[in-house]
């Protein structure tokens, strides 16, 4: 009777250890990686400035509309300059808004690398605790064995169940940090596309705003060569009309002198 009575008192112990395991697993798992939270909430605050600035530009684009509309009608020269003035607040406008969605595109790309990172810090803590319940499993089972181990045999048995202990931890231990490593690198290959991606839509914004800046200064030069075309040809004209009252000038004091 005595006997049984231990087997139950072994049996209940690993169970209590269990609940206290599982219950360290569900709070681990609930809890947020800090760099991931303030990635999120500095997204979330990007998101919401791309909102107000979309607003902005519209009521920007409503204004100019507006304007135009005026200036069609009452044909004023203050209206018209009023049209380049909203013409100009949208344009600046938009680019803000512009400025803001790239902000937001480089925020969810730190986010992503904060959660791709968040996970492999999981996978590490996981298996940290899978070796230490692996410990703690290894010992009960020794505890259970031992006890119903003859005592002659104790210390012979308590090191060679040691030597069995080391390599299974040995193992396990390799084991999971292959698993790890592979986390680790398709972590890095996520991040490394991630930064690819990234730079390849820089250089294309770069591109479209290098060629825009060239067409805009393009068609000032053009208007500035149209104007200083104008001008000359005006000065052509009015060349001939001086040039004759300079000659009649001259005449009358040659003639005053004789």
């Amino acid at each position: 009777m005595a006997r049984v009575t231990k087997k139950r008192v072994v049996k209940k112990a690993p169970r209590k250890a269990a609940a206290k395991r599982a219950t360290a697993k569900r709070s681990t798992a609930r809890s947020v990686d800090p760099a991931v939270l303030k990635a999120q909430t500095n997204l979330d605050k990007l998101l919401a400035n791309v909102d107000a600035e979309a607003k902005k530009v519209a009521a920007a684009r409503k204004k100019a509309a507006d304007a135009r509309t005026k200036a069609a009608s009452s044909g004023r020269a203050a209206d018209k300059r009023a049209v380049e003035t909203a013409r100009n607040a949208v344009a600046r406008a938009a680019e803000r808004a512009k400025k803001a969605r790239a902000q937001v595109v480089e925020a969810r790309a730190r986010l992503s690398i904060a959660k791709t990172l968040a996970r492999v810090k999981a996978v590490e803590e996981a298996n940290e605790a899978k070796l230490a319940d692996l410990r703690a499993t290894l010992a009960e089972r020794a505890e259970r064995d031992l006890a119903a181990a003859h005592e002659a045999f104790e210390q012979r048995w308590l090191k060679s169940r040691s030597k069995v202990d080391e390599r299974k931890l040995k193992a396990a231990e390799k084991k999971l940090k292959a698993k790890a490593q592979a986390a680790e690198k398709k972590a890095k290959a996520k991040i490394a596309e991630t930064e690819r991606k990234a730079a390849a839509k820089a250089k294309a914004d770069a591109k479209k705003t290098e060629a825009k800046a060239k067409a805009k200064s393009k068609a000032k030069t053009k208007v500035r060569k149209k104007v200083a075309k104008k001008r000359a040809s005006t000065t052509a004209k009015r060349s001939p009309v001086s040039k004759t009252g300079t000659r009649k000038k001259t005449a009358r004091k040659t003639a005053a002198k004789n």
